[in-house]
């Protein structure tokens, strides 16, 4: 397993390859499309600044959009003072700024840490979480986001997450600029062949970014939620209340869903064949073994 310090490098490269990744990708795409409907290098020039700025603003107001897609709101200390405290005597003791706290309106008990590094991240957990959990639980749940803001894992998961939302509204915009300026063309057959091939295949290849994000992220925050605690079962005993739980969060999407400490679709068995989280019970046995 990687340290701290060679896992916050690579999260910190992988972070500016996606981005360029993305960008290439989409060029290609578009001039694959144009070649075979003969709408002329605009498609291109239109795709390419669409990813560009994507990725820009995934980089510098990836945080404020999750937030916002999540329904996500500021808390204060008088509201919740157990979240508030916690965050600031965890953060004090990590060496981080204290971040952000939001809270998202919802019986689902799940939390996510956002933003582009230590100095700009945010915190955010649900009021089902705060409401079953004690404070010991809640420990072990802000610490393992702390961690994930330490080692720079909140600037990936961000950064997926947007690019991934980004990825689908570009094939059907470039889809439909497309067809409308083709629908005298004799390969209209065609483009509507590779259009259908395209929009089926985005979402798979979505998945596949997200999943080129190691499993072994959620390991290494989990141990170090447990290194600053010093108490394995609040954490492990959270992860199992969270796991159980019956009630859905109903704001998360798939784009965002490797953001959070467990899968929110996990009752869902055909989202969870491509979770990018290992499974709970492999994850409370590694627990354990630190009791």
């Amino acid at each position: 397993m990687l340290n701290v310090y060679e896992q916050v490098s690579r999260n910190k490269i992988r972070s500016s390859l996606i981005i360029i990744l993305f960008v290439v990708f989409i060029t290609l795409v578009s001039y694959f499309i144009t070649q075979y409907t003969n709408t002329g290098d605009g498609m291109i020039i239109y795709a390419l600044g669409f990813s560009a700025t994507s990725g820009i603003v995934s980089f510098f107001y990836g945080d404020k959009i999750i937030l916002s897609l999540n329904k996500a709101r500021p808390v204060n200390r008088k509201e919740f003072f157990n979240y508030y405290t916690t965050t600031e005597n965890l953060a004090a003791s990590s060496q981080i700024p204290v971040p952000q706290m939001y809270v998202i309106d919802s019986p689902a008990p799940n939390a996510f840490a956002t933003g582009r590094d230590p100095e700009h991240a945010t915190i955010c957990i649900t009021t089902g979480l705060l409401s079953k959990l004690n404070r010991t639980q809640l420990e072990g749940v802000i610490a393992h986001e702390l961690s994930h803001v330490k080692n720079y894992d909140i600037r990936l998961m961000m950064i997926v997450s947007i690019l991934v939302g980004s990825l689908s509204i570009l094939i059907r915009t470039t889809s439909r600029r497309s067809s409308s300026r083709n629908q005298k063309s004799n390969l209209s057959g065609i483009f509507a062949l590779i259009g259908v091939f395209l929009l089926i295949l985005s979402p798979l290849i979505a998945k596949l970014i997200q999943l080129a994000i190691s499993r072994r992220r959620e390991y290494l925050a989990d141990a170090s939620a447990v290194k600053l605690t010093r108490q394995p079962q609040g954490l492990i005993s959270a992860l199992q209340i969270i796991s159980q739980d019956s009630n859905i969060l109903r704001s998360a999407s798939t784009a965002t869903a490797s953001l959070y400490i467990i899968n929110p679709f996990k009752k869902n068995k055909i989202a969870s064949l491509f979770s990018t989280h290992p499974p709970v019970e492999n994850r409370i046995t590694a627990l354990q073994q630190m009791l």
